[in-house]
């Protein structure tokens, strides 16, 4: 495997797992509790404020939160869907074929997990609640 599809495979896998974490922290800063309120369990919310307080900060900053986690994500598919395609179909050595779509297939079954676990933070965080605002005051 030469060094350029080594490298791009790497940048690949990086921001996969850099998405999945941006995505990871904004279900867990927004979306969990605000489910969890919504399911009636404002104790286990507050339970988990008392041991995690980092994750208080976290959902006060919950628009930079999601808009960084966004930029990830979307940069990640912008390398995966467009940037790799067109380097990655010259870079890649025949005899390695196999593993140029092994890392491919990882990366993009990262990035897809991390793009559900980014839209479902989203609802839950910020359209969740102004549908159930809409529906009281009904």
């Amino acid at each position: 495997m030469n060094i350029a599809t080594t490298q791009a495979s790497r940048r690949s896998t990086l921001l996969s797992y850099c998405s999945l974490f941006t995505s990871l922290s904004t279900l867990l800063c927004c979306a969990l509790p605000s489910l969890l309120v919504l399911l009636g369990l404002g104790a286990s919310v507050a339970s988990m404020l008392s041991s995690f307080p980092w994750l208080a900060a976290l959902s006060r900053n919950k628009v930079p939160t999601f808009g960084i986690a966004g930029v990830v994500i979307a940069c990640s598919f912008l390398n995966t869907y467009y940037i790799l395609p067109r380097k990655g179909a010259k870079e890649c050595v025949p005899d390695s074929a196999g593993a140029c779509v092994k890392a491919s297939s990882v990366s993009r079954i990262l990035l897809w997990v991390s793009a559900v676990i980014y839209a479902v933070g989203f609802l839950l965080a910020f359209v969740l609640g102004q549908i159930l605002s809409k529906l009281d005051s009904l």
